[in-house]
């Protein structure tokens, strides 16, 4: 799975993606509220690391991360 981590303008907030190996979207959402799209994708055994991850990824980087 892929995390981008986009920084947004003046009117459009900062934003996550999420993305599987074939670079579909899993999930998008503001980087202030990440907790419920983490869930809806299914992912809200790992929340805490995707959190964490996002919060340590600079902003227009893309990150491989693996989640087994």
């Amino acid at each position: 799975m892929y995390i981008l981590k986009v920084k947004g303008t003046a009117k459009i907030p900062d934003y996550v993606q999420l993305r599987d190996d074939s670079f579909t979207l899993l999930a998008y959402f503001r980087v202030d509220r990440p907790e419920k799209a983490i869930a809806k994708a299914g992912f809200a055994d790992r929340e805490e690391e995707i959190i964490r991850i996002i919060n340590e990824i600079p902003y227009g980087k893309m990150q491989k991360i693996n989640l087994d």
